[in-house]
């Protein structure tokens, strides 16, 4: 038989690496759309904030491997801005990757999936689909998008035996998390160890989340032990968002 084929986007840091290595570790060939090199499963550099080219990278896939098993849509990138902030040429980038990225990918596997009457679709969102933060105007807005997107995908493909869910993590101990405390601290003058100290006491469980144990989420929610969630925004927050 032979191995499932998932394709990721954004697989090449963070959560998305660990969701690289954990799929591999249970059989997937991994195929990771980037333009951030890696060694870990099967590189394609692609913009992901261009539709045309997310779309022709994974046509070229389904066309070597016959099939794609699950889609993971998980390349983004973070604003910390209010409204007044977010001009328009800003909020437009951060649409085209986060949201069209998005879409661009769904477009190009649903064929594939129809035709096998199977298939699993994870969109990478965020706690705040369910509440707001502060300074998180265009960003709150794409998380959102990406909530719906899997709800509205899930209702249009059940039919067609495709599942779509998304996943909602909290903080997430990632390179974009870093890079965010250090700018932080860099325009407040905030200690490092201090800032992390406070977010990790935000959470009900004390601590802030791990790349893998979103992966672990990803996995189980591809799996054939997941096959009758579809539509469903899954919250990996250490209970923040029950608060």
């Amino acid at each position: 038989m032979p191995q499932p084929v998932a394709i990721i986007t954004g697989g090449s840091l963070g959560i998305g690496l660990a969701i690289v290595e954990t799929l591999i570790k249970k059989g997937y060939t991994v195929y990771n759309l980037d333009i951030l090199p890696s060694d870990v499963g099967e590189f394609c550099h692609c913009d992901v904030s261009n539709v045309n080219e997310v779309k022709s990278t994974i046509a070229s896939i389904i066309n070597k491997t016959g099939r794609v098993d699950a889609l993971i849509s998980n390349a983004g990138k973070h604003l910390s801005a209010t409204i007044e902030q977010t001009d328009e040429s800003t909020l437009d980038a951060l649409f085209a990757l986060n949201v069209k990225g998005a879409y661009a990918a769904l477009q190009a596997v649903l064929p594939s999936m129809k035709q096998a009457k199977s298939g699993s679709i994870v969109l990478m969102s965020s706690d705040q689909a369910f509440i707001a933060k502060r300074n998180s105007f265009a960003y709150n807005l794409t998380k959102n998008a990406l909530a719906s997107m899997a709800k509205t995908t899930a209702l249009d493909y059940a039919q067609y035996g495709i599942r779509a869910n998304a996943v909602c993590p909290g903080t997430i101990e990632t390179p974009l998390f870093h890079r965010a405390i250090d700018a932080y601290c860099t325009r407040s003058g905030a200690k490092k160890e201090d800032v992390i100290a406070e977010e990790n006491a935000l959470q009900p469980l004390g601590r802030i989340g791990k790349p893998n144990e979103v992966a672990a989420l990803v996995a189980f929610l591809i799996s054939s032990e997941a096959t009758f969630i579809t539509g469903s925004l899954q919250a990996i927050d250490g209970g923040y968002t029950a608060q």
